[in-house]
């Protein structure tokens, strides 16, 4: 029932309530919940040609001139 309540973006607090626990119980099942997704979860594979929508391009270092000075 967690599970299904984190699907449903409820916080922490509002499950516990849901389900009638004490809110750090939730907690601790929430954050094992999360940690299992996030290791079953498998690395991405990008293959052929894959495009990018937004770059974030740092253009210099407000109040530092020298760190963006080109080298030789």
């Amino acid at each position: 029932m967690c599970l299904y309540f984190m699907g449903l973006n409820l916080s922490n607090q509002q499950i516990a309530q849901e389900l009638g626990l004490n809110k750090d119980d939730v907690h601790a099942m929430t954050r094992q919940l999360r940690q299992g997704v996030v290791a079953r979860k498998p690395e991405p594979s990008l293959s052929g040609e894959v495009e990018c929508d937004e770059v974030c391009v740092v253009a210099g270092h407000k109040g530092h001139p020298e760190a963006v000075k080109k080298r030789p």
